[in-house]
C-alpha cells in the first residue's frame, strides 16, 4: 500500500517538478559556434531590413523565433526566455510609449499647427531657413531632455511643415533625426549611452557640457548646410520663395494645453534630476502621461455628457491611435536579438578584438605614448560608430565600459579622452542607418503612420555620410584633447564656434547677402 501511495505521489508531483525548473537554469552557451550562429542571424536581420522585402517587425520577430528554437531544441543555448526578459530595456519602451501618449494629447490642443505656422512665418517661407530652425530647435531640445522624446515632439511638426510648403517630408525628417542624435551627444542626459558612460566613468553633467558641447555645435553648423545640398532637388522643386505668410491658427483647447505644458515641464525636470532622484527617465514620463490622460478626461467630461461613443476620445483613443505599437514591438524583438549577442559573448569577443587591434596597430606604426592614446581613441570612436550604426549602441556601450577600464591604465596621458571617444562614436554612429538609434526607428515609424515610407537604403545613404562627417570632426577634437589637454581643447573649439558665428553674422550684414542665400537655395 505504501508503494502505491508513493507511485501516485510521484505521478502527481512530476509535472509540478518539471514546471518548477527555473528557466535561469538554461544559461547561454558561449562557445565559438554559438557566437557564430548569433552573428549570422544578426547579419541576416540587417540584410533583410536593407532589402525591405519583409516588414521590419516580422524580420526581428522571425529572428527571435529562430534564436529560441535553437535554444530549446538543440544543445546550443543562445538565449532563454528568462534571458530575453533581461535583455528588454523597459526604460526605453515605457519612455517611448509614455511620450507618444503625451504627444497624442498635445495634438488635440492644436499647438502643433500653431507652432508650424509660427516657424514658417519666422522663416518667411524660405525652406532652407525652415530646415535650419528645425535642426537647431531639435538639437537644443535633445541636449536638455533626450533625443527620443525630442523626435516624438518634433517629427509631427516637421511633417506638417512639409505638407504646408509642399516639400518632400523626408527632406525635413532625416535632418531632424540627425540633429536629435548630434544634439543628444552634447550632454549626460541627451542619449542613453551617455548616461551609462557618465555612471561608469564618474563623469558629471558639467564634464559633458565642457568637453562635448563645442565640437557638437560645430557639427550642427554643418548639418543644415549639407542637408540643403543633399536634398537640393526637393528645395528647388519648392523654389524656397520668400514672402509667404501663413495664417496662424488658434489653439483649439487652451485649457488642456496649459495643463499639458505644466505636466511636460515636470516630466523634463524629472529627466534632468534623475541623478538625484534615482528615477529612470521612463518613470517621470509614465507618471506625466498618466496624469495628462486623467486631466484630459476630466476636462472633456466637464463639457460633454458621456455617450456610447466615449471610447473615441481620451485614453482609448490615445492608446489605439497615437502610440506606435509596431515601433515598440520592433524595439522589443531587437533588444532580444542583441541580448543573444551579449549573452553568448559575441559582443565581448568583438570588444576584446578591439583592444588587441589597438595594441597591434600601435606597435606596427611605432607610435609613442600620446600617439598610442590618440590611436586608441580614434579606433574606439570609429569602431563604436560602425557597430552603433548596425546594432543598438546600449549593449555595446555596456560591454565597452569595463573594456576601457581595463585598457586605460596602459596608456600615457589623460585617458578620459577614451570615454569621450566612446560617447562620440556610440551616439554619432547611430545616424548611420535606420536602426542605429532609438530616435531613428521612432521617426521611421511616425513617417510610416503618416503614409510616408523612408526606406532603409534611403536613410543609410544620407545618414552614413552625416555619421562619417561628424566622426571626422570628432577625430579632430580627440587629437586636440590628447596633444593640447582638455582646457586648451575647450578654448580652441569654443573659439572655432565663435569664428563661425562671426563669419555668418558678417555674411548676413553684407549688401545682397539675402539675395545670394536665396539664389543658393534655388
Amino acid at each position: 500500500m505504501s508503494r502505491l501511495v508513493q507511485l501516485v505521489l510521484l505521478i502527481a508531483l512530476t509535472p509540478a517538478a518539471l514546471w518548477a525548473v527555473p528557466e535561469a537554469g538554461l544559461p547561454s552557451t558561449t562557445d565559438a559556434l554559438s557566437q557564430g550562429i548569433v552573428a549570422v542571424i544578426i547579419v541576416a536581420v540587417f540584410t533583410l531590413l536593407a532589402m525591405e522585402k519583409v516588414h521590419r517587425v516580422l524580420v526581428v520577430m522571425g529572428a527571435v523565433s529562430l534564436l529560441w528554437a535553437i535554444s530549446y531544441l538543440t544543445p546550443l543555448h543562445l538565449i532563454s526566455f528568462e534571458g530575453a526578459k533581461e535583455s528588454l530595456d523597459f526604460n526605453v519602451l515605457f519612455l517611448l510609449a509614455s511620450m507618444m501618449a503625451v504627444v497624442g494629447v498635445l495634438k488635440r490642443t492644436g499647438v502643433f499647427d500653431w507652432a508650424v505656422a509660427r516657424i514658417l512665418n519666422k522663416a518667411d517661407g524660405d525652406a532652407g531657413r525652415v530646415l535650419m530652425l528645425l535642426a537647431w530647435f531639435t538639437a537644443i531640445l535633445s541636449a536638455i531632455c533626450d533625443n527620443v522624446t525630442t523626435v516624438i515632439f518634433v517629427a509631427p511638426m516637421a511633417l506638417q511643415m512639409a505638407r504646408t510648403m509642399k516639400i518632400n517630408p523626408v527632406a525635413f525628417l532625416l535632418p531632424v533625426v540627425m540633429a536629435a542624435n548630434i544634439g543628444g551627444t552634447a550632454t549626460l542626459i541627451g542619449d542613453p549611452p551617455n548616461i551609462m558612460i557618465g555612471s561608469g566613468a564618474n563623469l558629471t553633467f558639467m564634464d559633458f557640457i565642457a568637453n562635448l558641447t563645442a565640437p557638437v555645435t560645430v557639427m550642427m553648423f554643418g548639418l543644415p548646410w549639407y542637408s540643403r545640398r543633399y536634398f537640393g532637388k526637393d528645395f528647388q522643386d519648392r523654389s524656397g520663395s520668400l514672402g509667404i505668410s501663413v495664417e496662424v491658427p488658434p489653439v483649439t483647447d487652451p485649457q488642456l494645453l496649459h495643463w499639458a505644458l505644466w505636466i511636460s515641464g515636470f516630466i523634463f525636470i524629472g529627466f534632468v534630476t534623475h541623478g538625484m532622484t534615482g528615477m529612470p527617465t521612463s518613470v517621470p514620463a509614465t507618471i506625466g502621461a498618466g496624469a495628462l490622460l486623467v486631466v484630459q478626461d476630466v476636462l472633456y467630461l466637464r463639457k460633454h455628457r458621456p455617450t456610447q461613443e466615449e471610447r473615441q476620445h481620451g485614453l482609448l483613443a490615445v492608446i489605439e491611435k497615437e502610440i506606435e505599437w509596431p515601433t515598440l514591438s520592433f524595439f522589443g524583438f531587437l533588444f532580444i536579438a542583441v541580448g543573444a549577442a551579449v549573452q553568448t559573448g559575441l559582443i565581448d569577443t568583438l570588444a576584446n578584438w578591439l583592444g588587441q587591434g589597438i595594441h597591434a596597430g600601435s606597435e606596427q606604426l611605432g607610435l609613442g605614448g600620446l600617439g598610442t592614446l590618440l590611436f586608441a581613441a580614434i579606433m574606439i570612436a570609429w569602431v563604436s560608430g560602425l557597430l552603433s550604426s548596425i546594432i543598438d549602441n546600449i549593449p555595446f556601450v555596456a560591454v565597452m565600459i569595463p573594456i576601457i577600464h581595463r585598457l586605460a591604465p596602459g596608456f600615457a596621458g589623460d585617458t578620459t579622452v577614451l570615454w569621450w571617444a566612446l560617447a562620440l562614436g556610440a551616439c554619432l554612429g547611430g545616424n548611420g542607418s535606420a536602426v542605429g538609434a532609438s530616435a531613428n526607428v521612432t521617426v521611421v515609424g511616425v513617417a510610416e503612420r503618416a503614409g510616408i515610407r523612408i526606406t532603409f537604403a534611403e536613410f543609410t545613404r544620407f545618414g552614413a555620410r552625416v555619421a562619417a562627417m561628424t566622426l571626422v570632426v570628432s577625430s579632430l577634437f580627440l587629437a586636440t584633447h590628447v596633444f593640447l589637454g582638455a582646457r586648451w581643447s575647450l578654448v580652441i573649439w569654443t573659439g572655432f564656434v565663435a569664428v563661425i558665428l562671426l563669419v555668418k553674422m558678417l555674411m548676413r550684414s553684407l549688401p545682397g547677402a539675402r539675395l545670394h542665400t536665396l539664389a543658393v537655395n534655388e
